[in-house]
């Protein structure tokens, strides 16, 4: 008998559209070098060209192929959103199961948590950002994965709440069971779901965060071909009727992240039936 998740989830066709909108973003990121036509980094013709046969995006006021950074900025949102969501999720899982396990632990967490989320994320991962004297990536990872650390300990905490509270929890414990073998063997395989669902989520938000600090000056370093430092230089050339510097790396975060979300949403209806139109 066939999955009756995976199959509201091919029903779903804002889902289906998502899966599509990731799988080319995926695509130009891990094709880069061969799909854009000249260096990102290296001077492809003179500044300012408009779109054309050769240079289909136009070039920047540098003289860099818009069309090359675009996809090569693919890759780097990528690898800032998985390793961001990565470090959250590393962090953020254990202390959500803890905290729904522990009553103590949970006071403590929680408290943190709260102080946490009183700030707006972006915010936030600027304050963090802002500690580190040089710009670069791994600056933008670690803000960025700290500020969705919160997130992962209350999604898990509750679903760990609702699972402690089930009969097989209590069978284990009747057996015997420690309360790490319970926690990784029994109650983390069952909170699979909502973790999945709320990491692809926050890939689209962490694509949006990254690009917001690249665009407020505290992202990649200057030169580089990532989106939110695409979107800081075309703003200066708006007003000159240059906006081909602008809409390519604005459409690109636009899309990216309306992918990951639709793909999100797609995966929360399958999973959890309460939550489907």
């Amino acid at each position: 008998m066939k999955d009756r998740r995976w199959i509201r989830f091919r029903r779903n066709k804002g889902a289906l559209l998502g899966a599509a909108v990731v799988a080319v973003v995926v695509v130009a990121a891990v094709a880069a070098d061969w799909i854009a036509p000249f260096d990102p980094e290296s001077r492809a013709g003179r500044p300012r060209v408009p779109p054309g046969d050769v240079h289909w995006f136009g070039t920047d006021d540098v003289g860099f192929d818009v069309f090359s950074r675009v996809v090569h900025g693919a890759r780097l949102s990528l690898i800032t959103a998985l390793s961001s969501v990565g470090i959250a999720f590393a962090v953020g899982v254990p202390l959500g199961l803890l905290a729904g396990w522990y009553r103590r632990v949970d006071g403590i967490v929680m408290r943190a948590v709260d102080v946490m989320l009183a700030f707006p994320s972006i915010l936030l991962a600027v304050a963090i950002a802002g500690i580190f004297e040089a710009r670069s990536l791994t600056n933008v990872i670690v803000a960025v994965g700290i500020v969705m650390v919160p997130i992962f300990i209350r999604q898990v905490r509750a679903a760990t709440l609702q699972v402690k509270s089930l009969e097989y929890v209590a069978a284990a414990r009747a057996l015997g069971a420690s309360d790490a073998r319970i926690l990784f063997r029994t109650v983390l395989p069952n909170c699979i779901a909502p973790i999945l669902v709320l990491t692809t989520l926050n890939l689209g938000i962490a694509i949006l965060d990254a690009a917001g600090l690249g665009f407020l000056g505290l992202g990649a370093p200057p030169g580089s071909p990532e989106w939110g430092l695409m979107l800081t230089n075309g703003m200066e050339y708006v007003v000159h009727d240059l906006q081909w510097m602008l809409l390519p790396p604005g459409l690109a975060i636009s899309l990216t992240v309306l992918g990951f979300n639709l793909l999100g949403d797609g995966l929360r209806d399958a999973f959890d039936p309460r939550h489907t139109r």
